[in-house]
């Protein structure tokens, strides 16, 4: 059993702050990932656990016990990086048990460590052949098995599936998860793709600049961003932000966007007539036939077919705005288009400060509203 304990972690160089005060605590066998755009310290901060940075201030513990004072090796630790990191001149079984050589492990136990890892990976057939005769999925497996075999507390992914083609990422992604449920391992997750990190984790940690913008499960970011942040960068695409007004009216509740009034399923603590930013995804935009209440009249400017789906974008009360509707359902560049948010999908931040304003009566977990084609 390992918990992994992340306390106030601070790390810079020089004058140069990239880490601020980083506190999470990762529980026994949980799967957590790190999230955030280009720069924001996620792989940073995993080097800092693994030991290959050095700390400026706070702690890194595991089961209690203060690791970031010892070196790598001692930290019982593995770690799988983004480049493959095969040595060419050995064969897949020579490299999966490289880590058993160098700590002097008899080669009885070690090949039987390799062998079972290998077939864990579906390596089996591949423990003589070189790392250049494989796939780039193989290879990838060649990775996670040399991790595998040192049994360690605690499995460490650089964005591991970066250099795999998009239908080999779909693959490796759920070979990686059902792995590490079986094995049970205590696993941080590195990456920048949203997918990725939404389909895989038990809990996600949404990093922004070196700061924790918000950790939680994956419906808990989707559904409650924590602002405005949060907001747009989960959710493909990203969610619509609207300039609006609250407004209330006895035990009624609602927003006004230009000359568009939608009702609220619930009372924020706000006074009547305050400015706020609304958040409303694209997917909880439902086409309805003609003007109604609480629906927005949308002006098409461009349509993104996939197939299933049919991404319109366009203005709405003076304001970019997108919709995804069901596929089959593609309205010409120009035409007006009627969208209604649902009610109970509706996200409110605060207008300065982009913090997420709470109703008195918000759900635990939103869901998305069905579609209906006009």
């Amino acid at each position: 059993m390992t918990t992994l304990a992340i306390s106030n972690l601070t790390k810079a160089y020089g004058d140069i702050v990239v880490l601020h005060g980083i506190s999470v605590t990762i529980n026994d066998g949980e799967f957590v990932s790190l999230i955030g755009s280009s720069g924001c310290g996620k792989s940073t901060l995993l080097r800092t656990i693994a030991g290959l940075e050095s700390i400026t201030s706070g702690s890194i513990s595991m089961n209690d016990r203060i690791i970031n004072t010892l070196p790598p090796k001692d930290r019982d630790i593995a770690m799988v990086f983004q480049n493959y990191a095969l040595y060419p001149h050995l064969t897949v079984a020579e490299n999966m048990g490289f880590s058993l050589k160098l700590r002097k492990v008899d080669k009885a136990t070690a090949r039987k460590a390799v062998e079972e890892a290998a077939q864990l990976l579906g390596l089996s057939d591949y423990l003589d052949r070189p790392p250049r005769a494989l796939s780039g999925g193989q290879r990838q497996r060649v990775a996670m098995g040399r991790a595998i075999v040192r049994n360690p507390k605690v499995f460490l992914f650089d964005e591991p599936l970066s250099n795999l083609d998009a239908k080999l990422r779909v693959q490796m992604r759920l070979e990686i998860k059902t792995l590490q449920k079986r094995l049970g391992t205590t696993s941080v997750y590195v990456t920048h793709d949203q997918v990725e990190a939404l389909t895989m984790s038990d809990r996600l940690v949404l990093l922004n600049r070196g700061n924790v913008e918000q950790i939680g499960t994956p419906s808990e970011v989707y559904h409650r961003p924590a602002n405005t942040f949060v907001a747009t960068f989960i959710g493909s695409p990203a969610m619509n932000l609207l300039k609006g007004t609250y407004v209330r009216e006895g035990e009624t509740s609602a927003l006004n966007v230009a000359d568009t009034r939608i009702p609220l399923s619930g009372h924020p603590a706000l006074q009547s007539g305050s400015d706020v930013t609304i958040g409303i995804r694209p997917e909880h935009l439902v086409p309805v036939a003609g003007a109604a209440a609480g629906c927005f009249k949308m002006a098409v400017g461009l349509s993104e077919t996939t197939g299933a789906q049919t991404l319109v974008h366009g203005l709405a009360a003076g304001q970019e705005i997108a919709a995804m509707l069901s596929g089959d359902f593609n309205p010409p560049s120009g035409s007006a288009l009627h969208v209604k948010p649902h009610s109970e999908a509706i996200h409110l931040f605060d207008h300065t400060s982009g913090a997420r304003i709470p109703l008195h009566n918000e759900a635990a977990v939103r869901t998305a509203p069905t579609q209906i084609p006009a």
